[in-house]
């Protein structure tokens, strides 16, 4: 029986992350160097920017992934409910 309130079968959304992150840095590459060729310089250099940020995005993406798991309570361990506020709600304001 479970106790836990999260999702049976969770999963990490890192590796769609890193797929969605390598098709935004083909796509933002290309742009960049299509718009580079065909004399749009402020355009190019929009791409460019993006494919810079996208890079970022995929290596915090790696390196995350790279980490592995970390510890996860087991089915045993019930989750942290909010504790108890003894004191009264507070009154209507003057």
């Amino acid at each position: 029986m479970r106790t836990g309130n999260e999702p049976l079968t969770a999963r990490s959304p890192l590796r769609l992350r890193c797929g969605l992150a390598v098709l935004g840095l083909v796509f933002s590459g290309a742009g960049a160097a299509l718009f580079a060729l065909t004399g749009h310089p402020g355009w190019a250099a929009a791409f460019a920017a993006l494919a810079l940020v996208t890079i970022a995005d995929l290596s915090v993406v790696i390196h995350h992934i790279r980490q592995g798991a970390h510890y996860q309570p087991g089915r045993d361990v019930p989750p942290y409910e909010p504790l108890e506020d003894d004191r009264p709600p507070p009154g209507p304001r003057p």
